[in-house]
């Protein structure tokens, strides 16, 4: 891999085989927006797209929790127009495009990870940060001109970015990008450390365990735990198809592992079950000197593969935006194939002591695990309450168990369960004639509408008056009923 720069912006490449390919590559993603800001990455990428001519060659970009990238395939001057434009762009969006692009988007309806992977890490990391992927926010329709241009100016910068190219550098490469300060990276707040398990509306039962970034210990972890959940769920019992998976880097130090394996209708319980039972075990146990063989085996399969080059260069450029120590994925066979059966079981065991299982909705598991969910208080904190109408309580069971309670710092909700939520923790309020919804920083949706609890308008004022304006939208026009 060789290594220079271009107007301030590093450039790696290496061979690879087909024509040139040039990632321009921004570390900015969905974890670096807020909830009120939720979708602004992706405008941004399709408001610099918009710019581009008609041409054939190919071309795209793409956004998930981290990064961001525009690509392109071609002949090198192609490859140099494209990057030359795209630049161009965000040094000069054109905001004149947002009500159309908003459109273009809300019709996309993409997502930045895997709905398990996004309802894991909301968990663990409630509405902000890594568990952003997961919720929808007030809407592309509710972005602004102003929040997109600070977007910009804060992480499209040449500070931001690396270019990889699949050989060697074109004549006439040129990125014009913006100055600007190198972003600044916090590490997310943990909102989840108990070990449970929870429903959530996803489409397969997942796994997170949090450890280590740097560990060979739970790299083998996963890579066993794929090829027994394979074999046990889908061989043996056929009631699974895919069983899959991703690390996501929490901090410098910290990673998540995530694994998910769907089942077919009727068998979700079994699958979750599955799951959890076959990680205990390993843990137990630990992997035979047989399967840690096989996993540094496949690990240089891949390492050998003449695409190789196109992975290593993406996942350096990775590291070089967030400061992470680069290694190659032959290293990282050689480290799965030296590690000890008794290291990969100390590392799960110890990364299932706050392990998370996700289910889909309206499974149910028996696993020795509590339940969790959104972050719930075992009591009512005291305060003045707010009941649905007589009618509804006469009518409906779940009415007559309802309360809300405006509390002097807060608002709880009284359902099956006690959720409270801090005005301080407040990421979201949705506003309209029949009250206000709230989103908290934890996780929990608070409903303070007239429909369901009559006069609530002193919880309303309440709200209001406590939580800052910039957090208030209206219900998007491409909003849905969910």
């Amino acid at each position: 891999m060789h290594e220079f720069e271009v107007d301030g912006v590093p450039v790696l490449w290496a061979e690879a085989p087909g024509p040139l390919t040039g990632t321009l590559v921004f570390g900015v993603g969905a974890r670096h927006e807020t909830f009120r800001t939720i979708g602004v990455t992706h405008l941004v990428e399709h408001l610099a797209m918009s710019t581009l001519p008609r041409v054939h060659y190919e071309h795209n970009a793409a956004v998930d929790l981290d990064t961001t990238e525009f690509y392109a395939t071609g002949r090198p001057e192609h490859v140099v127009e494209f990057l030359a434009t795209v630049c161009a762009a965000l040094a000069d969006l054109p905001l004149d495009r947002m009500e159309k692009e908003v459109g273009v988007l809300a019709a996309e309806g993409s997502h930045v990870t895997h709905p398990t992977a996004a309802a894991l890490l909301n968990r663990r990391y409630g509405a902000s940060d890594l568990g952003l992927g997961y919720w929808a926010g007030p809407g592309y329709d509710r972005l602004t001109p102003e929040q997109v241009t600070e977007h910009v100016r804060t992480y499209f910068t040449r500070a931001n970015a690396v270019l990889t190219l699949t050989g060697a550098p074109p004549e006439g490469l040129r990125l014009p990008l913006p100055d600007g300060a190198r972003p600044a990276r916090v590490a997310p707040r943990i909102v989840s450390t108990q070990a449970s398990w929870a429903p959530e509306p996803s489409p397969a039962a997942g796994l997170a365990l949090l450890g280590p970034r740097r560990d060979g210990g739970a790299l083998a972890a996963m890579e066993v735990l794929r090829e027994r959940l394979v074999e046990t769920a889908r061989r043996e019992h056929g009631i699974s198809y895919e069983v899959d998976g991703m690390q996501v880097g929490v901090d410098t130090e910290r990673a998540e592992r995530l694994i998910w394996l769907d089942a077919r209708e009727g068998q979700e319980s079994r699958a979750a079950t599955i799951l959890w039972e076959t990680a205990v075990e390993l843990a137990s146990t630990g992997p035979t000197p047989e399967e840690l063989a096989f996993a540094a085996e496949g690990m240089r399969h891949i390492a050998d593969d003449p695409r190789a080059p196109m992975a290593e260069l993406e996942h350096a450029a990775y590291t070089r935006l967030f400061g992470i120590p680069y290694r190659t994925i032959a290293e990282a066979a050689e480290e799965v194939a030296a590690i000890a059966p008794a290291q990969v079981a100390a590392s799960l065991t110890e990364s299932l002591r706050t392990a998370l299982l996700t289910v889909p909705e309206d499974v149910s598991v028996e696993i020795g695990l509590p339940r969790g969910g959104c972050a719930r208080v075992a009591t009512v904190p005291p305060g003045r309450e707010f009941r649905p109408p007589r009618l509804a309580r006469m009518l409906n069971k779940e009415a007559r168990t309802a309360r809300l309670v405006l509390g002097e710092t807060g608002v709880t909700f009284v359902e099956e369960d006690v959720h409270h939520v801090e005005f301080a923790e407040v990421v979201g309020v949705r506003t309209d004639e029949d009250g206000r919804l709230l989103f908290s920083r934890h996780g929990c949706v608070v409903p303070v509408l007239r429909s369901l609890f009559g006069n609530v308008d002193p919880v309303i004022h309440a709200i209001d008056a406590s939580v800052p304006a910039e957090l208030h939208f209206t219900p998007s026009a491409f909003a849905t009923n969910d």
